[in-house]
């Protein structure tokens, strides 16, 4: 099984390769540092399965993932996050994502998510299936930031990281004209009422 790892850090790059390498059957194939250089390296090798850091830079994984989709429907791909499952686990599954599973797992709970999400199978922990099915039985998500779409929500994920429309704009390949117009439905949708507000909210519920 060839693997693609894209993740910002050179650290967890070797330490993934490292854990890639307990499955002699398993290869690290490529590894790539920035958003852009992944979709170039999918097209150029024959990759089986992706690992996708959640964040890559000002970039968001989450946003890669529509693009990946887009290109290969039906790549596996694995995010991996430092960020709680609650944040983002869900919404990197509605996104298209085959499993999610944070940095602090064991190498061993790594191993079982390549493999399941390899095999056409969704990983995630027992906390987040919990989660799910309360959504489901909800019937629609409680949390401001659930309230946005996808592209939404990587406009005010920016935002909360206190970066200005020219910074998101630049990240996102969007025009300021545009970014300004996700902030307004953003302000709509969450009811907050301006900059701050979505930075304290970004902060104290461990979106950073």
């Amino acid at each position: 099984m060839n693997i693609l790892i894209a993740d910002d850090h050179s650290i967890v790059r070797r330490g993934l390769q490292q854990i890639v390498a307990m499955r002699p059957a398993w290869k690290v194939a490529a590894e790539v540092s920035s958003a852009d250089d992944i979709l170039p390296a999918l097209r150029s090798g024959s990759i089986d399965m992706v690992i996708l850091d959640v964040s890559l830079g000002l970039r968001s994984g989450i946003d890669l993932l529509g693009h990946i989709r887009a290109e290969f429907p039906a790549l596996p791909v694995l995010m991996l996050s430092m960020h709680a499952e609650e944040q983002y686990a869900i919404r990197c599954l509605r996104a298209g994502a085959s499993g999610y599973i944070q940095k602090d797992r064991s190498p061993e709970e790594l191993i079982e998510a390549i493999q399941r999400v390899a095999m056409g199978r969704t990983y995630v922990s027992e906390a987040v299936a919990e989660q799910m099915a309360a959504d489901v039985k909800r019937g629609s998500a409680g949390a401001p930031h659930e309230r946005l779409s996808a592209r939404e929500f990587e406009v005010f994920r920016l935002l909360g990281q206190g970066k200005s429309a020219t910074d998101i704009a630049d990240a996102l390949h969007l025009s300021v004209k545009t970014v300004s117009t996700y902030r307004t439905r953003i302000l709509m949708k969450t009811g907050f009422k301006s900059n701050g507000e979505i930075i304290a909210y970004a902060i104290r519920t461990g979106l950073l």
